[in-house]
């Protein structure tokens, strides 16, 4: 950072892309990155589709639920929902494939706004945002766990703490085994949770059709408020804080604040539309391969869900929906009996697995990149062993023909480690509830600084090469809609919004601190 081309003004000069050019760009410093680009749109689809149809599908049905008047609401703000994540996800494929770099959006916020920006959101996933959203999913998983087993207490003891830890180290070897071992779990994780969602599916068209053939007579098993009332009618429901709600007698703002809430959920259940950007370095023809996979993977998981949430109400009285926060296990043991229901929640673990599987694995990938840009330690990016190695070392290494002196893995090691570290304090000091908060707040805190660069990149880069490049109005609504989130955030959550006021300045210090010793050292940051 010591040669002066670490800072870039809001409305500065054109700069270039590695994907495209922009006329009289100044040259830039060639991208340093530590993975080969040997992946392609199916890996791409893969890690999109197994981050994102994680625990979300599966247990937050119940908390949407309760706060909408009726089932068919419920199934617009999925629908909703889906459609502002596909609109994050479209943005960040037009930057993906427009602006070089790895790592997430800290390439984008550099490249926009500064080093400074794009080190706090590097800082911020690394420390926050990563790390508690892979100590959500350890909390779930070892919660599935104990739906599979007839275990209802989920207090979170000692005991349920260290066994979220243990899942966690599990998955964090797994991944580092190597690039190709971790794709090929994804694709059997994917297999998983398109069988989850398809039985769920089957099993709902299947209540419809034995209802119509017995003439609606059969009506001892299976529930029949899908039949008899109206998706779209008020009802009176129990509200989160267990008084009941009279849908028909409330206020405008309060039919906002819930909605608000339904919808805060849906997009938590999206949450990883944005991962495939993580691999943007690694796959070998990004500029087709990104959109592609986005554009597909994203309505598949959005038609996905919205079939699913409507089996919920076929095959569940809709009063238990909002009660229960394991809908599909609850929704199979009342079909077809707890024999069924164990089997639904043996396959809900593998599906939760996934999702820790691929975030662990695109949560390296920060590490990685941030390491590269030299904003943390060099050794951090390197791949294929743990611990200390100087670059001529790795350089040797890598053109020696001795077999014996390479790593059979690409895996980078050592930020898996400092991930399962840092994820591992969360578990220990947190709640699921108030990391789900925490993990929202700094996430949609960049997706929002992102959303608003992509369209002052519009204005003051119109010739930036961009092979994709979705209508201006798509960064708008999620700009408005991702503002309102970390909004609505930071006000019901307060604790939450102060601890990450305070991991920005630490970051700050952290970033600043660096520079003075870089420059002090002599040598560039």
């Amino acid at each position: 950072m010591a040669d002066g081309r670490d800072t870039a003004p809001l409305l500065g000069e054109n700069r270039q892309s590695e994907y495209g050019t922009v006329e009289e760009a100044p040259p830039v410093t060639e991208l340093r990155t530590s993975f080969k680009r040997n992946l392609g749109t199916a890996e791409a689809f893969s890690i999109i589709i197994s981050i994102v149809i994680g625990s979300g599908i599966f247990t937050s049905p119940g908390s949407i639920d309760t706060n909408v008047p009726s089932p068919g609401f419920a199934l617009i703000v999925w629908l909703v929902g889906g459609v502002l994540a596909w609109t994050g996800a479209a943005t960040m494929a037009e930057l993906g494939t427009a602006i070089q770099g790895e790592g997430g959006v800290q390439p984008y916020l550099q490249y926009i706004y500064g080093d400074v920006f794009g080190f706090l959101a590097a800082w911020t996933f690394i420390v926050a945002v990563i790390p508690a959203s892979l100590a959500i999913m350890s909390i779930v998983f070892v919660e599935s766990v104990y739906s599979a087993i007839g275990e209802n207490n989920r207090t979170q003891g000692a005991l349920h703490k260290l066994l979220s830890v243990l899942v966690l180290i599990a998955f964090s070897m797994a991944n580092g085994i190597s690039t190709k071992a971790t794709n090929r779990l994804n694709r059997f994780f994917v297999t998983a949770k398109f069988t989850a969602i398809v039985a769920t599916v089957v099993a709902g068209i299947g209540v419809v059709l034995h209802h119509l053939a017995s003439n609606g007579t059969d009506t001892e098993k299976t529930s029949q408020d899908w039949w008899s009332k109206s998706w779209f009618g008020y009802r009176t429901s129990i509200g989160p804080d267990g008084e009941e709600i009279d849908w028909s007698k409330l206020h405008g703002w309060e039919m906002l604040g819930h909605y608000s809430a339904a919808l805060y959920g849906a997009l938590w259940a999206y949450s990883g539309w944005d991962k495939a950007i993580y691999i943007t370095a690694e796959l070998s023809a990004p500029a087709r391969q990104l959109p592609l996979a986005i554009n597909t993977a994203i309505p598949v998981i959005v038609v996905g869900f919205i079939a699913v949430n409507t089996a919920y109400y076929i095959l569940l009285p809709w009063d238990v929906v909002s009660t229960t926060d394991s809908v599909a296990v609850t929704a199979f043991t009342h079909l077809l009996g707890p024999g069924v229901g164990l089997i639904a929640a043996v396959l809900i673990c593998l599906v939760v697995a996934g999702s820790l599987l691929g975030s662990a694995f695109v949560g390296s990938r920060m590490i990685v990149s941030a390491s590269n840009k030299n904003w943390f330690p060099r050794f951090l990016g390197q791949v294929g062993y743990i611990g200390f190695r100087s670059e001529s070392q790795s350089e040797t290494e890598a053109g020696s023909n001795d077999s014996s002196a390479k790593s059979d893995s690409d895996a980078p090691l050592n930020a898996l480690i400092l991930s399962t570290l840092c994820s591992t304090l969360y578990i220990i000091f947190g709640n699921f509830r108030a990391l789900v908060t925490f993990n929202g707040l700094g996430e949609y805190s960049f997706f929002f600084l992102t959303m608003v660069g992509a369209i002052i990149l519009r204005f003051r880069e119109p010739k930036l090469h961009r092979p994709y490049k979705p209508i201006i109005l798509i960064p708008i609504v999620f700009t408005l809609v991702s503002g309102f989130v970390v909004a609505r955030g930071a006000v019901f959550a307060p604790f939450q919004a102060i601890i990450l006021i305070a991991v920005w300045g630490l970051g700050l210090v952290f970033y600043y601190a660096r520079r003075w010793w870089s420059a002090r050292s002599g040598r560039g940051c």
